[in-house]
């Protein structure tokens, strides 16, 4: 294991802050983006019922309601500011499709300094590399990738299932908010 990471020669201390980034805004996103801490359900039942919402203070639904009851004659504003609710829960999410092309981009790059380090070490004379030397120099040049490629994986997954998490949030915020005009307007 060793080996691999010192086979990505320099590359590898970019490839690890990329991993790092990728883990925090993971783990960041999924505890921000928890049910509770968007749409809690009291909070969805009592606009849907049309009672007082006094729940959830700190979930993005209670802040809207909160919004749209502060200014009842501008609908406009309300849904502006939902917009820029939803616009929060993508935070950071942008950053892991950057992740995810970049990483691979980045073994690559470390691949073509391997292979280059190694087919120098080429025998003027002969024209021939010593082949145990040659074959152990390829692998470890490869493993720039390998690790490229992992960091991808890593990112690419968890950032599409986070952007659909916001998009469900962000459809359910929209018809929410509906009723939540409908019943600002009425008091």
């Amino acid at each position: 294991m060793l080996d691999i990471i010192k086979g990505a020669g320099l590359l590898i201390y970019p490839l690890a802050l990329c991993s790092i980034i990728a883990v925090y805004i993971i783990a960041e996103r999924f505890y921000a983006l928890r049910k509770d801490a968007v749409t809690p359900d009291e909070l969805v039942d009592a606009i849907v019922e049309g009672r007082a919402t006094q729940l959830g203070k700190n979930s993005v639904l209670a802040r809207i309601v909160e919004f749209a009851e502060r200014h009842k004659g501008d609908p406009e504003a309300v849904k502006a500011f939902a917009r820029l609710e939803v616009n929060r829960m993508e935070r950071g999410v942008p950053y892991l499709d950057v992740i995810y092309v970049v990483a691979p981009m980045l073994g690559l790059t470390g691949t073509v300094f391997g292979l280059l380090r190694v087919f120098s070490q080429i025998s003027p004379e002969t024209g021939l590399p010593d082949p145990v030397a040659f074959t152990k120099g390829v692998s470890l040049a490869l493993s720039a990738t390998l690790i490229g490629l992992g960091v991808a994986i890593l990112s690419v997954v968890p950032a599409g299932y986070l952007q659909r998490k916001v998009e469900n949030y962000a459809v359910k915020i929209d018809l929410l908010l509906e009723r939540i005009l409908a019943r600002v307007s009425k008091s």
